[in-house]
């Protein structure tokens, strides 16, 4: 793992990081476009993680803060990358970060659907929690 490099995401990786998201992600969220993520950025600039294999964009994920809680967002690593330990080097990373600001407990946005996911998500120590039911209003049109 040592030729992987995570960083932050910084502006001029926006363009890059919808089309891997359109490649890699499962699913889609309101705030996947250039002005969501450009939000993100601006607001907390170490909230969008990079890992990065020979300049080549390979996995992030949003390690999303806000004071209280630490949230999870976009874990996504390129297909052809799965099963390389991507995906745990940006949740280290995330967790590095959470641990850094105060945080105390990560949790995940992870699709029902998404077995693939489940599986990931449990083998990096994560477990869902079902008496909890997440509730949605979109704000825009």
């Amino acid at each position: 793992m040592s030729d992987l490099r995570i960083r932050a995401a910084v502006p001029d990786d926006l363009d890059a990081v919808l089309a891997f998201w359109k490649a890699a992600a499962k699913g889609s969220s309101i705030s996947d476009d250039r002005d969501g993520v450009e939000r993100l950025v601006a607001r907390d600039p170490e909230a969008l993680l990079l890992a990065e294999r020979d300049g080549e964009l390979v996995g992030t994920v949003i390690a999303g803060f806000d004071g209280w809680r630490c949230h999870l967002y976009r874990l996504a690593v390129h297909p052809g990358r799965r099963r390389q330990g991507i995906g745990s080097a940006l949740l280290a990373a995330a967790e590095t970060r959470f641990v850094r600001l105060g945080g105390r407990r990560g949790d995940a946005m992870v699709l029902t659907g998404n077995e693939t996911a489940h599986h990931a998500w449990r083998a990096a120590g994560y477990a869902p929690e079902e008496h909890w039911r997440r509730w949605v209003k979109p704000l825009t049109e």
